[in-house]
């Protein structure tokens, strides 16, 4: 199911793979926005940057995300007010803010055609119990010094009961975003290397080694941007975040559309927003999001979409269907900074939910920001070292609980599948001679078996019968029903078995 980013790009960028050790000041590992961000910044600097992706640019979260440029982030700075202070709320919002400026002085500089548009910004909702919340937040907002507006109405098709406008917000095509700044990379003096899978980086003590299958790279900073960090020790990365799938529509509404970015606060959440692709406005909607890993159908999650947008325009034509995936701290708030106090030149940035375009602007810089020396006064926002206690005890527990399941009661529990009982073009675990196997049937009845264990740190993989892959719920790495791993943390297959 590709998105509608990539099928409306006409000539994709292709790039070799790695074929010989090379030297560089700064390796960047993963080629989304926010790594070709900081090799954009860095390369402008002067420094001597490598990129490499174990795909090609941008077909991960970047290539599949709503592409909102945008300081609203849900219901939030009531959140951080309330678990920080009023400062480190302002602060957070400040520096989103600013991002969204950021990456419009690039489009403007470097003359990137990527249907950037402003656009406002509407959080709503439908139901009267839920406008005290709202106030509070429109409040908050009004005491930080913010210019937004209390609203009855959002240009939505149907009534709200009220929403806050943010002004001055913005939209994009992502992947022409990113291959613009691919092409200022390149005409820098950087380099971009893809289908290069980095499976391990190590610290001699003077410079960072970075692996890939059959060669390496020498660099005296590492900039892991490969959405969820693939090195568990130092770090322990896997312990503080999960994985979130959330899904997407884009439709032919056959009527005339409303303007605007538009989500709502509470479930079902469903976030609206319009693309112009070859002339024609489309309509996307998005939302159905569950922990990744979690057993749901195909009416949980693109279905409630299509309903709603049926609901809205009745003549509507489905053109795209896609999903995402998105890494969520225990505490909300992303990892920026150090990979760890043991590896002071390698740096992180992920954990940015559902509200990457601009916090992956916001962590280049905080990092390009370390690399060349600079003091950031927005760093402490998202600490990568932080220890503090967990904000959300509800989400820790159930990562908590689910993490145990998988690791070890899932894999001594038997299983209630047999063999006849897998439909065809579909998977499920069952036992043969006391040992769990994965099992895909495809349309013509061949079958496919795999060792169902992920090859990150052993949690039981469930089958994901929407996109036809297995799904690790412990960390969120996903692997296609041949076993070829297609999602971090874990880079290898699984383990192939002959029936």
């Amino acid at each position: 199911m590709n998105s509608l980013w990539i099928d409306s790009i006409e000539n994709k960028k292709i790039f070799s793979n790695l074929n010989a050790n090379v030297e560089c000041d700064v390796c960047i590992v993963g080629a989304g926005i926010f790594g070709l961000t900081c090799a954009y910044y860095l390369s402008n600097l002067g420094f001597n940057v490598v990129v490499t992706d174990k795909s090609e640019l941008g077909l991960r979260t970047t290539a599949y995300t709503t592409a909102k440029i945008t300081s609203q982030h849900g219901l939030f700075y009531s959140y951080l007010k309330d678990n920080y202070n009023s400062k480190f709320a302002k602060d957070y919002l400040t520096i989103n803010e600013k991002a969204i400026q950021n990456i419009k002085n690039i489009i403007d500089s470097e003359n990137i055609k990527c249907d950037f548009e402003y656009k406002n910004s509407f959080l709503y909702s439908t139901k009267p119990s839920e406008k005290s919340v709202l106030n509070k937040e429109f409040e908050l907002l009004q005491n930080l010094g913010f210019n937004c507006d209390y609203v009855f109405k959002t240009g939505l098709p149907f009534d709200i009961e009220v929403g806050i406008c943010f002004k001055n917000q913005a939209q994009f095509h992502p992947l022409k975003y990113i291959y613009g700044l691919s092409d200022c990379i390149i005409k820098k003096g950087g380099h971009i290397y893809t289908n290069t899978c980095i499976s391990d980086i190590k610290n001699t003590g003077n410079d960072l080694i970075s692996y890939s299958d059959k060669f390496e790279i020498k660099s005296k900073y590492v900039i892991v941007a490969s959405h969820f960090p693939f090195i568990n020790v130092p770090g322990l990365y896997f312990s503080k975040m999960y994985q979130s799938t959330s899904y997407l529509i884009a439709v032919d509404a056959k009527k005339t559309l409303f303007d605007g970015m538009h989500i709502n606060i509470s479930s079902p959440i469903f976030s609206f927003r319009t693309a112009k692709i070859n002339g024609k406005k489309l309509l996307i909607v998005g939302g159905s999001d569950h922990k990744t890993g979690q057993p749901s159908s195909y009416e949980d999650t693109y279905g409630i979409l299509e309903k709603k947008a049926k609901e809205l325009y009745p003549n509507c034509e489905i053109l795209y269907r896609w999903n995402t995936r998105d890494c969520v701290s225990l505490d909300k708030l992303p990892y920026i900074g150090c990979y760890s106090s043991q590896l002071p030149n390698m740096f992180v940035g992920t954990g940015f939910k559902k509200w990457g375009m601009t916090l992956s602007n916001v962590a280049a810089n905080i990092i390009v920001d370390k690399i060349s020396g600079k003091q950031n006064n927005y760093e402490y926002l998202f600490d990568s070292s932080r220890l503090k206690p967990i904000k959300n005890f509800d989400e820790f527990k159930n990562v908590l609980i689910q993490s145990s399941n998988s690791l070890f009661l899932d894999k001594i529990k038997k299983s209630r599948m047999n063999f006849d009982d897998i439909k065809t073009n579909s998977g499920a675990i069952i036992e043969i001679n006391s040992k769990k196997i994965g099992i895909f049937k495809d349309k013509d009845n061949n079958i496919f078996a795999v060792n169902p264990i992920c090859t990150h740190l052993g949690c039981l993989l469930s089958w994901n019968d929407i996109d036809k892959t297995w799904d690790c719920p412990c960390h969120g790495s996903r692997f296609d029903y041949r076993g070829n791993n297609i999602y971090d943390p874990a880079f290898k297959n699984l383990e192939i078995y002959d029936l």
